[in-house]
């Protein structure tokens, strides 16, 4: 198992993990999430990987398949009025493949991305989850994240 930035290779992994997490979503609240879609387009894809802003790491096989990945998002709030000046990656998307989850890839996938975090500067790596997403809640969890803020809602 190797863990390393992604590659325009890697595409056809990563629309496959993609399609997982949508369905986990459309699952969870199918009155916000589309299912059989797409979260980007092909196009688009290779931008991002190629894009140092937002760096995408995936976790591969010996066989260069796609594991896991790991979208990524560096933040800053420069000269806010409120804000203080520090420097976040937050996490976007993080996944390992259905059949490969208890196997500690996403811990290992989520200590690289804490380790590039450090490596970068930065002060902290946030993330969202969706409450309805039980297994992804508990895995942060047990990663030791805790709440930042809530968001809430009321469905009219």
């Amino acid at each position: 198992m190797d863990i390393r930035r992604a590659q325009e290779k890697d595409i056809e992994g990563l629309n496959r993990l993609l399609g997982q997490v949508l369905s986990v979503h459309h699952k969870g609240r199918p009155d916000l999430f589309k299912s059989n879609s797409k979260k980007y387009t092909d196009e688009e894809l290779r931008a991002l990987l190629h894009d140092d802003a937002r760096p995408v790491f995936v976790c591969v096989d010996e066989q260069e398949q796609v594991l896991g990945y790991a979208f990524c998002i560096f933040q800053q709030h420069t000269d806010d009025n409120i804000l203080t000046d520090i420097r976040t990656l937050y996490i976007d998307d993080l996944c390992v493949d259905e059949d490969r989850r208890g196997q500690q890839l996403g811990r290992t996938l989520y200590e690289y991305v804490l380790d590039f975090a450090r490596g970068q500067g930065c002060y902290n790596v946030t993330l969202n989850v969706w409450s309805c997403n039980e297994g992804a809640l508990g895995f942060y969890r047990h990663c030791g994240l805790v709440p930042q803020k809530i968001g809430m809602e009321k469905v009219l």
